[in-house]
């Protein structure tokens, strides 16, 4: 099940849940000010600035050089 980010509309706070693709924010509650007015919010991609998407991707690697195809 992925994680995502919901804003709560009266505070404006962020909270994370497991959910599944499929459901929204029903059955949640605002951590912060006890509120079920939630929606789901955009979320960006856990990865650092700068940060190569292929770990094995770096500064001086070969990338896409060693793929095993061919």
């Amino acid at each position: 099940m992925p994680i995502y980010e919901f804003k709560c509309r009266d505070c404006g706070s962020l909270m994370e849940a497991l959910r599944r693709m499929d459901q929204g924010p029903e059955g949640l509650i605002c951590p912060k000010c006890e509120s079920k007015n939630l929606e789901r919010a955009l979320s960006t991609f856990a990865a650092a600035p700068g940060q190569a998407a292929d770990p094995g991707c770096g500064k001086g690697a070969d990338c896409g050089k060693n793929t095993g195809f061919g």
